[in-house]
């Protein structure tokens, strides 16, 4: 799964790690800014549209039961998620090294879009659980790929003064993408048309970046070779000398743990409980988002602002993470439809303000000033990972709660809560940060 939170935007964003050649122009080119936004949506609209509908639909359309379906799709996503987590890190720092006369990001782009594509292509018509999740880790490695390359010419085509602004608006991509996709597959009924069009939008979209972009080449390889232990060498932290650091990712899994696993069972949820069909269920997750979005878009900007204001962290990401459990909670035992969706809401809130202020948070504790990338990469792994774990243990959870009178899927948003609300009390561990 691709990651969600401001924190993944900001490590995208920032530099990965070889020093470029040439210096940064002092005017961001023309066009530059909506076509990063444009390809930035494209890759949301693709990746995210089935994480949150279409996927859910495709597994149990090809599954003999729901038990069976519930577990493949812990399977696909969770497996997924690993590759978008290497992928992502991967895909940037190959682009720094990349010295093809197109430039250094452009084949990135272009190849991972085509290659999405294709693999997007092969789950619409896939017949078989094995060929999903085969197609879809391709497609998380291709279209990961796509969104580092892209979000590594920030750097090399924005002035430093003028980041902050082209990153709020790349920020805006991820909300437009998820409403684009719930939107979009109301108008499509079966699965090869719910898979293909977005990943065709997002096609077209990276080729006309493509066309725009005033790619930087690199003329001469790195004098120092790429190994697989530097690679992952980069991503290491010790939280015993960086105690805060360390507190600081374990806050953002545990609270992103209770995050992830909402939306990707939410079709299953709809259709077991309140008896919804599938198209019934799809209009239901586009007015639940809805609420969900407008609440973050609400909350986010607050969060951020009073943090500042006040002049204090911890209380903002602890009080956040603690709405978002409420929304848990409510969502789990939800009597009736709109009870679902005023749920959603909370959540939406909690998380709006928690990601904006955990990430305020996370800069002030960061253990070297010159790893700034590197450090936010690190980040962004408490990001991503529950984004793997919580599917892959879901099926196990919900076929346990379902042997108690709560019901599977009620146990499965309660014990999300309780994981969230571990995450809101340890935030009171960091020491450096009021």
């Amino acid at each position: 799964m691709t990651d969600l939170s401001p924190a993944a935007s900001a490590a995208a964003v920032g530099t990965t790690g070889v020093k470029l050649p040439g210096t940064t122009p002092a005017k961001t080119p023309r066009g530059y800014t909506p076509g990063l936004a444009a390809v930035n949506f494209g890759v949301y609209l693709a990746l995210l549209t089935p994480v949150l509908v279409s996927m859910a639909f495709k597994v149990q359309h090809i599954s003999a039961t729901t038990e069976e379906a519930t577990a493949n799709l812990g399977l696909i996503l969770g497996v997924g998620a690993l590759f978008a987590l290497i992928a992502n890190p991967l895909a940037g720092r190959l682009s720094d090294r990349t010295t093809s006369r197109w430039g250094m990001r452009r084949p990135w782009i272009l190849g991972g879009a085509l290659v999405g594509l294709g693999g997007f292509a092969l789950i619409g018509a896939a017949t078989s659980v094995w060929v999903v999740l085969a197609a879809w880790c391709l497609v998380q490695a291709a279209m990961n790929a796509v969104l580092a390359a892209a979000n590594a010419t920030l750097p090399d085509q924005v002035p430093a003064l003028s980041r902050g602004k082209v990153s709020g608006i790349i920020g805006l991509t991820t909300p437009l993408g998820i409403l684009g996709g719930n939107f979009l597959v109301n108008f499509l009924s079966d699965d090869f048309a719910r898979f293909v069009v977005p990943a065709a939008i997002a096609t077209v979209l990276a080729v006309l970046f493509v066309l725009v972009l005033k790619d930087r080449r690199l003329t001469a390889k790195p004098a120092q070779r790429f190994t697989v232990g530097q690679f992952f060498g980069s991503f290491v932290f010790n939280p015993v000398k960086h105690p805060d650091f360390g507190w600081t990712w374990l806050t953002k899994f545990l609270v992103m743990f209770g995050y992830a696993g909402i939306a990707t069972f939410l079709p299953f949820y709809l259709t077991e409980k309140f008896g919804l069909d599938e198209q019934g269920a799809i209009g239901i997750i586009l007015i639940a988002n809805l609420a969900s979005m407008a609440a973050m878009a609400v909350s986010g900007p607050i969060g951020g602002i009073l943090s500042d204001k006040i002049g204090k962290r911890r209380p903002f990401v602890a009080i956040a993470g603690v709405i978002m459990v409420i929304g848990l909670v409510i969502l789990a035992f939800a009597p009736d439809i709109t009870t679902l969706i005023i749920a959603q809401a909370i959540i939406g809130l909690g998380a709006g303000s928690f990601l904006s202020v955990d990430l305020a948070l996370a800069t002030q504790v960061l253990p070297n000033p010159d790893d700034t990338a590197k450090d936010l990469g690190v980040l962004n792994i408490a990001n991503a990972l529950p984004q793997s774990i919580a599917p892959a243990i879901a099926p196990g959870i919900i076929a346990l709660g379902a042997t108690t009178a709560l019901g599977g899927y009620t146990v499965y948003y309660l014990f999300g809560a309780v994981v969230a609300l571990a995450g809101a009390v340890l935030v009171y561990r960091i020491k450096g940060v009021k």
